[in-house]
């Protein structure tokens, strides 16, 4: 079991306004490091938070979806060897930035019709740095 942070917002005035806002915790490998280690690359723990509001039902677990299939890896909040191995071959395989989050998950929530607009933070909890990396992306689909 995982747990997502989410929520609803909703105003009225003349025109209802409906957001739903999601934060997905999510894997991410540094592509730098990647490129230019011999024995690995460094991994980091990103949370993605995604506020969308959309024309038709939109349930919470497809745009969980979206966005972990997006990440290096989704995270997991127990595993045995056996999986930690697959999520740490897995994440070698799927390299991110921050701003790559960002652009994967955007083309994903631009193919997605029932979407009308969003706005997807990305903010990495580097391992190495003792900075965080951010980045965000505010769209009205035409």
């Amino acid at each position: 079991m995982m747990e997502y942070c989410c929520g609803f917002s909703a105003s009225s005035n003349h025109l209802i306004d409906f957001e739903m806002i999601v934060k997905v915790l999510v894997t991410t490998l540094c592509p730098c490091s990647k490129e230019i280690s011999e024995y690995g690359a460094h991994n980091q723990r990103g949370l993605v938070t995604a506020r969308v509001r959309f024309k038709e039902h939109l349930w919470l677990e497809e745009l969980i979806d979206m966005i972990e299939e997006r990440a290096s890896c989704s995270l997991y909040p127990l595993l045995k060897r056996p999986d930690e191995k697959w999520v740490t071959e897995h994440a070698y395989e799927n390299p991110r930035f921050v701003e790559d989050m960002v652009r994967e998950v955007s083309l994903a929530f631009d193919a997605e019709d029932r979407i009308t607009s969003y706005q997807i933070e990305v903010e990495n909890y580097e391992s190495i740095h003792a900075h965080n990396a951010y980045a965000c992306l505010t769209r009205t689909k035409a």
